[in-house]
């Protein structure tokens, strides 16, 4: 597929950050190139689909469409998140086209097959002929539901499209051991703190913008206030993850000094350390002593871009006011990055950006995430021959 497609010269893109470009404007506007983004490095690798919270019970439901992919999240009767291909291995047609509940099985709404929330085939209704449902030609246990390769973790739910990635808990080791601190329970913090932003961007550059504290004077006055740019440290691990730290994390307070409860057990580091990470290709997660959250990129198009926004916390009952306050504090810090990066996207426009350069005191870690990007093309071109 790739050999079919234009392919844009990385070699300047993987050079050392001193002496590198960013990638060509072709891997933002042109949709030969996000067509091959797409099954180079979206569906070659974990890519972020949902969070757990997003089918709290058993038996809870949501379909989702990832990159035009019909695809049914579910948590089945035994409690175990799972994500299937939303379609009846009869005719194709779409099993569920709305988030809901699965009280007893998921039926084809076309010829009414149906499956258990574990994707197993349990009903063929007259198959063999009026009053027969059976057929001899009709396999059940070879027609479940095709299911999706998954994993959860920082209750996220990532899913690899072609099968073919490493293992995420292999790959992500690092990381994985990085954050082990956080390998407990975390709740979410209810319907007013997940919400949506829709970006008018390649989801690239949302991933960018997230890597580096570079823009926080400008961008974010407010936050800049107490966390300035020198209170902040790169995370810059090639070829697998990088984002930023701050030293001076400072927790939310309500009436009477109330903040939210920590997680157990926290080293001094988070004491007033906080990390915000790009875990690749499309999931920024950030981590603090009282709450977490995680953002899916969801790419809609070459140009569109929904940002899925979700809070979690240590505990399952806290302040009401505290969890909305907290809400809209972090909305207007996302929004307010909302113009720079469709400013960007509509500068990739110009003919002669030649994908820019990287300070290479302050953008390491956007350089590492285009490098990456870079790698996953040049094997996936290298496989296609």
């Amino acid at each position: 597929m790739a050999k079919d497609l234009p392919q844009s010269d990385l070699s300047v893109v993987r050079r050392d950050v001193e002496n590198a470009q960013g990638l060509p404007n072709a891997h933002y506007v042109d949709p030969a190139v996000f067509e091959e983004e797409k099954h180079a490095v979206l569906f070659a690798n974990w890519a972020g689909l949902a969070v757990t919270s997003d089918v709290p019970e058993n038996g809870d439901a949501k379909p989702i469409e990832f990159l035009g992919i019909p695809l049914l999240l579910i948590r089945d009767k035994s409690g175990q998140v799972r994500v299937f291909q939303n379609i009846c291995r009869h005719r194709g047609m779409i099993l569920v086209s709305e988030p809901r509940k699965i009280e007893g099985a998921i039926r084809c709404p076309y010829h009414s097959w149906c499956y258990s929330t574990a994707g197993k085939l349990v009903s063929t209704p007259h198959v063999g002929g009026p009053g027969h449902n059976t057929h001899d030609a009709i396999v059940k246990d070879d027609l479940g539901l095709i299911e999706v390769r998954s994993h959860i973790w920082f209750n996220t739910v990532f899913v690899n499209i072609d099968g073919d990635a490493a293992p995420f808990e292999d790959i992500h080791a690092d990381l994985i051991s990085r954050w082990s601190e956080f390998d407990q329970p975390m709740f979410a913090g209810g319907p007013e703190s997940s919400f949506d932003l829709e970006v008018e961007t390649n989801w690239k550059l949302a991933v960018e913008n997230y890597c580096e504290s570079y823009h926080l004077p400008w961008i974010h006055p407010g936050l800049n206030s107490y966390s300035r740019l020198e209170d902040h440290y790169h995370i810059d691990e090639k070829g697998h993850y990088s984002g930023q730290g701050t030293l001076v994390y400072r927790q939310l307070k309500g009436p009477e000094g109330v903040v939210f409860p920590d997680f157990s057990d926290l080293s001094d580091k988070w004491n007033e350390g906080a990390e915000y990470i790009t875990v690749y290709p499309n999931v920024l997660l950030g981590a603090q002593r009282d709450h977490t959250f995680a953002i899916i990129l969801q790419p809609n198009s070459l140009s569109s871009t929904t940002e899925h926004v979700h809070l979690f916390y240590a505990q399952e009952h806290v302040s009401d006011d505290m969890r909305h306050k907290n809400a809209a504090q972090w909305k207007t810090v996302f929004e307010e990055d909302i113009f720079v990066v469709e400013g960007m996207q509509k500068g990739r426009r110009a003919p002669g950006f030649d994908g820019g350069r990287f300070s290479p005191a302050m953008d390491g870690p956007t350089h590492t995430f285009h490098d990456w990007v870079a790698s996953q093309l040049e094997a996936y071109r290298a496989k296609a021959g």
